[in-house]
């Protein structure tokens, strides 16, 4: 028998674009139908606590450095020395367990400097794949909390044609099956299309199952 059911073309993918930090929401540079390029600045939050936490641990770095360096330096001599028996073999342990100290410290700050930057980074949201904006879910001025949906892309590339179609129509579609697809808007433009998912739940308002044709 012939179906004809209405439905609507959906990109394959769509992915929702979302901080991973809490912030304010500064600007949100595009909305609905807007398209988006990889790379491209989608919004941004306030950056000003991220900034100012990488200043101090740029200067903890600093400080960390110079430690180590003066560490070492006093290693040296003491390996020398010694060497010489001008010093005890408790001072020499001593000035080696600074500097290996010392030494721990500047990795701990310098992954500190590294976590602050990506910190940062995090405040600015960038479109990782081109694409068309179907939704947008923060406004500028909001406090937005991370993993919020701020926008909804839709991804260039591949469609599915969509149907939510009744339990016996669903128990009817074989994996094969292919189906003619034909716009409302212009019957002039169709294409052929196959099974790419069948959804194994019903909707719990309408009871329908919503099938997707690539």
């Amino acid at each position: 028998d012939t179906i004809a059911l209405t439905g609507s073309v959906q990109a394959q993918t769509e992915t929702n674009k979302s901080f991973r930090i809490n912030g304010r929401l500064l600007d949100r540079n595009v909305n609905i139908g807007d398209t988006v390029r990889p790379g491209q600045l989608i919004a941004r939050l306030d950056a000003q606590n991220e900034a100012t936490s990488l200043l101090s641990a740029r200067a903890q770095l600093s400080a960390a450095r110079a430690r180590l360096s003066e560490a070492q330096n006093m290693y040296g001599r003491m390996r020398e020395l010694v060497a010489e028996r001008a010093v005890s073999r408790a001072q020499f342990e001593q000035a080696e367990a600074m500097q290996k100290t010392a030494q721990s410290q500047g990795e701990s700050a310098q992954a500190a400097v590294t976590l602050a930057e990506n910190r940062l980074s995090y405040t600015n949201l960038v479109a990782d794949a081109g694409g068309v904006v179907t939704s947008v879910g923060a406004e500028p001025g909001e406090v937005v909390g991370a993993g919020r949906m701020i926008v909804q892309v839709a991804r260039e590339g591949a469609r599915d044609a969509v149907f939510d179609v009744p339990a016996r129509v669903k128990e009817s579609i074989s994996p094969n099956a292919e189906i003619a697809v034909t716009l409302t808007a212009d019957p002039k433009i169709a294409a052929t299309g196959t099974v790419r998912e069948v959804s194994p739940r019903a909707d719990p308002v309408t009871g329908t199952f919503r099938v997707r044709f690539k």
